[in-house]
């Protein structure tokens, strides 16, 4: 049998079991590519990294990341939907590519097809502002914010991405007014905060600037505090209840994936995320591993979808 005949039966109707379970066998063949959706130094790229070298380790072959950025996250999403099913491309991506802005512009695919593969961990973040505007606690920003209404300006990752929502949500439960500007990526927009030209983000990739103390955390964006930040406030004690927006990577495959490399690669991930050195190595860049299923995977991206929606609708978010 010719590799493309085994590669069309094995990712399309599944009529021979025999020959799927052959191919997945022998997968992956060569390296594999990672698309990640934003920009090297980006919140999801940091995440994507480590995880990268551990499955390269677990596979013996390279786990390639192309970073395909640009339009919220959808270039690359768009380039990962279509790309040949053969469990050799997968779509590394934080829910903002797979929920918020899917909700938010109408596209030329349906991301709902994607094949879920394994959840990749929660992340963490939280509203960081530089130092030269003078507030320390998340109240004096609120205060400050107030005073100068739309004086201030906060960078994201894009229009319709997790960070801009969250800035949507806190003006919505606190009647703030802050400008809002969307950046191609975490990264361009961590430069111009680090330099003043924005005044606030809400990004994981803020974190080592803070530990370095050139910026200032107001909050993190998670139930609990963070380890990494144990003197630093959740927004619920902060006073601002149901602002925060679920933050949360997966690991994706193309429609018509075979079932046996989706299913190898969600047992190797949730092997990997139960380990004692895979948690301190996530809490390095602000991710929380999670176990679960593959069905456990889509049924939280399901739920995701209908709360973003919720979320949308309340708050009036809308992509001018």
């Amino acid at each position: 049998m010719r590799r493309r005949d085994v590669l069309k039966i094995a990712a399309g109707s599944m009529a021979s079991p025999f020959v799927a379970k052959a191919y997945a066998q022998a997968w992956p063949s060569r390296p594999v590519r990672l698309i990640v959706s934003f920009p090297a130094g980006g919140a999801t790229d940091l995440v994507a990294r480590p995880w990268s070298e551990a499955l390269s380790r677990a596979y013996g072959q390279q786990f390639v990341i192309e970073n395909r950025s640009g339009a919220s996250g959808m270039i690359g999403n768009e380039a990962a939907f279509r790309a040949a099913p053969d469990g050799h491309t997968f779509l590394f991506t934080g829910n903002t590519a797979t929920v918020g802005v899917p909700l938010l512009y109408k596209l030329k695919f349906d991301a709902r097809q994607f094949v879920a593969v394994a959840h990749l961990g929660n992340g963490v973040s939280g509203f960081t502002i530089h130092p030269g505007v003078g507030p320390k606690t998340f109240a004096e920003f609120i205060d400050h914010a107030k005073k100068n209404p739309g004086k201030l300006n906060y960078g994201s990752s894009g229009l319709g991405t997790q960070p801009h929502m969250r800035l949507e949500m806190l003006k919505f439960r606190t009647g703030v007014d802050i400008a809002h500007i969307p950046y191609r990526g975490g990264a361009e927009s961590l430069q111009d905060l680090l330099a003043g030209n924005i005044q606030l983000m809400n990004e994981a990739s803020t974190f080592p600037h803070v530990k370095a103390g050139k910026l200032t955390l107001l909050n993190v964006s998670t139930p609990t505090r963070f380890v990494e930040f144990p003197d630093t406030p959740t927004l619920t004690e902060c006073g601002v209840k149901d602002a925060d927006m679920a933050s949360w990577f997966g690991l994706y495959a193309p429609p018509g994936t075979a079932k046996e490399i989706v299913t190898s690669l969600n047992a190797k991930i949730n092997e990997i995320s139960a380990t004692p050195d895979w948690k301190a190595t996530m809490q390095r860049v602000a991710n929380i591993p999670v176990i679960a299923s593959i069905d456990e995977v889509r049924k939280i991206w399901d739920e995701d979808w209908k709360a973003t929606s919720e979320v949308i609708k309340s708050a009036g978010i809308k992509i001018e």
